[in-house]
Parts: C-alpha cells; structure tokens; sequence
C-alpha cells in the first residue's frame, strides 16, 4: 500500500459511482489528487474557530423618495405599446 490516505480501490470505487472509466495511471494520479484534497481539509481543521460572530452592520443607504418619470415619458422611447405598457414579441 502507498502513503497516500487514499487508495486505488477508494478511487475506483469513487470512479465507479460517478460512472468514470478511469485507466491505471489515472487511478494512481487521482489517489494523488484526493490525498491533496484531504490534506485541505486537514488544514481547515487547524483554524480557529471564532468565539462570537461581529456585529453586522447594513452598509445599504436609507430610501430617498424622489420624483419619477411619469407613465408618458417612460413610454416615449418605446418601440411599441399597448394600452400604457411595453410591449414586446412574442416568446412563444
């Protein structure tokens, strides 16, 4: 056995439940693959953990009325309308 964590069967079993056909020298460059990925993993198990979460803060400005077209002027470069809409082409 090698000492990568992840084996050839492992990784063919994987291939097999994903319905890879995977060649010999790609099962071997894959349990290389895998080992990296879990060694990530590893890594991401030594981060702390965060005692409390911050404060979040909302960063959006507050809403401001102000003055909008009228029905008419959104209209005026419309191509086509009806009866005070848009109107576009059909979809289907």
């Amino acid at each position: 056995m090698s000492d990568s964590p992840v084996d050839s069967e492992e990784v063919r079993h994987v291939a097999a439940l994903a319905r890879v056909d995977l060649a010999d020298e790609e099962v071997e460059e894959f349990a290389a693959q895998f080992a990296d990925i879990l060694a990530y993993f590893d890594a991401l198990d030594e981060v702390p953990e965060v005692e409390a979460e911050e404060d979040l803060v909302n960063v959006m400005r507050p809403d401001e009325v102000r003055e909008g077209l009228s029905q008419e002027e959104a209209l005026s470069n419309a191509t086509e309308t009806e009866d005070g809409y848009f109107r576009g082409p059909r979809v289907s």
